[in-house]
């Protein structure tokens, strides 16, 4: 991810992608509820969530926990707020998570990883008041937030907690999968780790959860090569992971010849598309409506 995202994503006040109906009329969904998951010193890690219009009726719903994308330097779970509506009027509950953001000096995504595999570990934890089946929880995350997403899965071993906090399915939104090759990412580890660590696709394993992956064949921030080569080690370690390439777009649908490196500013029409395929992913594995 460029270093001058650091710059153009702390003046968003609200991150558009996945953000469609957000501040519309809104259905009979209930939420946001905030909840606190993880207690980080002196900062409280909180979950947003939103229930299905007619609530716990009927058997325990898939949930879908949704990392926001900001660099790793920037963002808050209301930028969720947007996607985390659409799958709860879909029958999901959606949960929007929060994550402490790298200060380039003690807070790192390493972090920023752990938070998010907390925010799973918490979900399953809490399945029954929330009305969830603690075998069908999804991870949802957008560039960094889709790296944060992927780790839950990838960055779990049996020995981590007696609550796992490895997702049942990924669902991923032009997603920095190979961390390593990312120069700015290199720079917030500095000497924590090395990136290599942290990076998705390096430690692809048979045994990871089916996965769905949508991307811009342009995109600068997250370059396909490196989204490439994570899915096609996915294969060939025999896990299920789609990948849909949409010509014309760089990051986060951003279109061809408007930098996509900023505030993204997606073509709606070619955001759509890549949403319906998510939509499609998770009709399948009987997680949504």
């Amino acid at each position: 991810m460029k270093q001058n995202l650091l710059r153009s994503f702390v003046v968003l006040s609200l991150l558009s992608v996945g953000s469609s109906g957000f501040g519309q009329e809104k259905s009979e969904v209930t939420g946001p509820v905030s909840q606190v998951f993880a207690k980080r010193g002196t900062v409280d890690l909180k979950v947003y969530v939103f229930s299905p219009p007619d609530g716990k009726a009927g058997p325990p719903r898939a949930a879908i926990v949704l990392c926001y994308g900001g660099g790793w330097v920037a963002g808050e779970p209301s930028w969720a707020f947007g996607r985390a509506q659409h799958f709860a009027e879909r029958g999901m509950v959606a949960i929007a998570a929060q994550y402490r953001l790298s200060d380039q000096k003690e807070i790192t995504p390493l972090n920023a990883a752990d938070d998010a595999r907390e925010a799973i570990r918490w979900v399953r934890s809490h399945a029954g008041e929330l009305g969830v089946d603690p075998n069908r929880i999804a991870a949802y995350g957008w560039s960094a937030g889709a790296h944060l997403a992927a780790c839950t899965a990838v960055f779990n071993t049996p020995t981590d907690t007696l609550i796992s906090c490895a997702p049942n399915a990924l669902v991923l939104v032009s997603p920095a999968v190979a961390a390593s090759s990312d120069h700015w990412f290199r720079r917030l580890l500095g000497s924590k780790a090395k990136p290599e660590d942290l990076s998705p696709d390096e430690h692809v394993r048979p045994g990871l959860p089916p996965t769905v992956i949508v991307e811009g064949r342009q995109d600068t921030v997250t370059p396909l090569p490196g989204v490439q080569r994570f899915v096609d080690r996915m294969k060939a370690a025999n896990n299920r992971c789609e990948l849909y390439v949409f010509d014309g777009a760089g990051h986060l649908f951003t279109p061809v010849g408007t930098p996509d490196d900023g505030y993204p500013k997606p073509d709606p029409a070619i955001e759509a598309a890549a949403f319906s395929k998510l939509d499609t992913f998770l009709v399948s594995l009987g997680y949504m409506k």
